[in-house]
């Protein structure tokens, strides 16, 4: 924001040097760019953050040299005098989008006489680095510079059917803006229409049909508030930024519109002539909800580690603007003003006291007491997740949410949609919000591969978004995501062992799982009680080859709140057993189509209370068996609590089993 000091000083006493100012300035948060002789005017650039879109103007940065310095404020109060008849049988105003136009106002002056600035109007815009156009237009910048409320001036006179409306942009439509060039518009873009055909963007830049010229006589004064998010997404779609649509992206004060208004009529009577007609019409309302905020005198003292009086805190808050509510020996209830809508804590306000009173004035050797804070159940069971996946070997990674096209891939196809794309990413080729964490990590294998580290396991706690419709927000669940070299068995063990590790009891359920990540029949979906947990499997040769990886790569993604939710973070007491286990093997030949979790559970079923674990350990095909079947190899554990089991005993628990297979599954024990 560039501040000319002689405009500057229209509103407030400057009795200082620029360099004390500006160093003032700087320690209450507007930092100094630098500051440059402009025809014997002083130009003072000043970095304003996009939180303060309030000191985006003459007035707004008078305001803060007012308190800063406790002096007053000198505002104008325009009053310009309507004569004409009233401004609604001139011209009519009809806003179709509402939801982002909540407020537009129009005056008419007529019989007015374009020509030249004065030379203290041209001084101060040149100061700005403006180019001074006529009186007219030069107003409408000159009200924008002093009240940061963008304005528009239409020839009334251009404008088909002498009237306004605010409505979306249709399909096909263009704009010859005001810089000559011709925009194509598009249905999501807001504008300002007549009759016939759009006449400006909403908040960005007016059309150069209706501008006003040496001609125009009758003037049409537009002082609106447009929503930031529609203003930014039209500059960017168009590469077409200017100071209003600057100040518009960051928020304006609704309640400065219907003044910049009268300002800008104001000045248009004193420098143009003509006449201004009664009446303003207006749509929509300036009214914006403003929370009270409390404020603890006590906190001020605790948080910045100087103490400040209740009444100084007071004192400073009123001058900003705020509304003292009410006020008690402990606290005091504010309202912030209209162009502060940052406000909104009491941390807020303890920094606009902290920074007016000074932050020089904090001494740097006061001590701020701190207490520690308890890590809570989500952060341990990360750490436990880390370390167990490091102890395994996995390095943990960070990948960005945003991917290209080639990793643009849910993990299951059922039910997926279309990712959220992002349409202006400073990274052109990245787009789309991700939807799985394994493409990722897969092509950050593939990297490790290129540079010679063939061997790399990798892992990642990060969020995804999955699409929920075009007007929701996306469901943003955290996923940990693993990529490794090894097969099916190896990937199953490293979610064994980290299951293990965060002492969950309940058994895990696999399902066999079609993926476009993974190897057709190498892949499994993985629940507790009916909730998904996640999914592991062989990464597929399409995969790897997409992605330039030489060797086998296995890959899983589970939920992690699920692991949250049942992990034990202090685990149970369990007696060690007594008695000695007994073990048996058994080979069962069964259909090829047979999955391993529906063989377990009717040996599990069929065992007795004495099993104490079944053991996947193999699987044949081929040799003299038929090509329909398949040879599972299994391991039996049998404990009892309080004496040893016989071999017969033993004996008949197995005997149950190989017959409860061969009658539910039509196994048979392999010779």
């Amino acid at each position: 924001m560039i501040v000319s000091w002689n405009w500057l000083a229209e509103y407030v006493r400057l009795d200082r040097s620029v360099e004390e100012l500006t160093e003032r300035l700087a320690l209450s948060g507007l930092n100094h760019e630098g500051t440059t002789e402009v025809g014997g005017d002083l130009a003072i650039d000043l970095e304003v953050t996009s939180n303060r879109a309030d000191c985006l103007s003459h007035l707004g940065i008078a305001r803060e040299v007012a308190v800063l310095q406790g002096d007053e404020l000198r505002e104008p109060d325009p009053r310009p005098a309507e004569v004409g008849e009233p401004v609604e049988r001139l011209t009519a105003v009809a806003v179709e989008a509402p939801d982002v136009c909540p407020l537009f106002t129009a005056r008419v002056v007529t019989g007015v006489r374009v020509g030249e600035s004065p030379w203290w109007m041209r001084r101060r815009l040149e100061t700005l680095g403006v180019r001074p156009v006529s009186n007219v237009v030069d107003i409408t910048n000159y009200v924008l510079f002093e009240c940061g409320q963008p304005l528009h001036a239409y020839d009334l006179d251009r404008l088909a059917g002498r009237r306004l409306i605010v409505r979306k942009a249709r399909a096909g439509e263009t704009l010859r803006a005001i810089n000559g060039k011709v925009y194509p518009l598009s249905p999501e873009m807001l504008v300002i229409a007549d009759a016939e055909r759009p006449v400006g963007l909403a908040g960005v830049m007016g059309g150069l049909e209706t501008e006003i010229g040496p001609e125009t006589r009758n003037v049409l004064i537009e002082s609106a508030v447009f929503d930031p998010v529609s203003v930014r997404r039209t500059a960017r779609a168009l590469g077409l930024h200017s100071p209003s649509s600057f100040r518009f992206e960051r928020g304006i004060d609704p309640e400065r519109t219907e003044w910049a208004s009268r300002r800008c009529a104001e000045l248009i009577l004193e420098l143009a002539g003509g006449t201004l007609h009664r009446g303003v019409i207006q749509v929509g309302s300036a009214e914006r909800e403003r929370p009270a905020i409390v404020l603890r005198f006590g906190q001020i003292g605790r948080i910045l580690g100087v103490e400040i009086e209740a009444d100084e805190a007071v004192r400073i808050l009123r001058a900003l603007g705020l509304e003292c509510l009410e006020r008690g020996p402990e606290s005091a209830r504010f309202r912030p003003p209209s162009w502060r809508p940052d406000l909104e804590r009491e941390i807020d306000l303890i920094e606009e006291v902290a920074r007016i009173h000074g932050y020089d004035q904090i001494p740097e050797d006061r001590r701020v007491p701190l207490s520690r804070s308890a890590r809570g159940r989500r952060e341990r069971v990360e750490a436990e997740v880390r370390a167990t996946l490091a102890g395994l070997g996995l390095n943990e990674a960070y990948t960005y949410s945003l991917v290209a096209e080639p990793l643009d891939t849910p993990i299951t196809i059922e039910g997926a949609q279309p990712s959220l794309r992002v349409d202006h990413s400073s990274r052109k080729k990245e787009t789309a919000l991700r939807q799985s964490l394994v493409p990722s990590l897969l092509a950050a294998r593939a990297s490790n591969e290129a540079h010679g580290n063939p061997d790399v396991g990798l892992f990642e706690i990060a969020t995804v978004y999955l699409p929920r419709g075009e007007t929701e927000l996306p469901d943003q669940p955290t996923r940990l995501g693993m990529v490794m070299g090894g097969d099916f068995a190896e990937i199953k063990g490293v979610v064994e062992a980290l299951v293990e590790r965060l002492h969950v009891n309940d058994p895990v359920a696999a399902r066999p799982l079609v993926s476009p990540l993974f190897r057709e029949g190498h892949a499994a979906a993985l629940s507790w009680g009916g909730e998904v947990l996640g999914y592991v499997g062989v990464v597929s040769e399409a995969w790897r080859k997409r992605l330039d990886l030489n060797a086998d790569c296995v890959a899983a993604e589970l939920e992690l709140d699920r692991l949250v939710e049942r992990a034990e973070l202090v685990p149970a007491y369990r007696r060690l057993p007594t008695q000695p286990a007994v073990t048996r093997d058994l080979s069962l030949v069964v259909d090829r189509r047979l999955p391993w979790a529906e063989l377990a559970a009717v040996v599990e079923a069929a065992a007795g209370p004495e099993l104490e674990a079944v053991t996947y350990l193999d699987t044949f095909t081929g040799g003299n068996l038929p090509p329909s079947s398949q040879s599972v190899h299994f391991g039996l554990r049998f404990r009892h609590p309080e004496r040893t089991l016989t071999g017969a005993e033993v004996d008949q628990r197995v005997a149950a089993v190989v017959e409860a297979c061969r009658t539910r599954l039509g196994a048979e024990l392999r010779s």
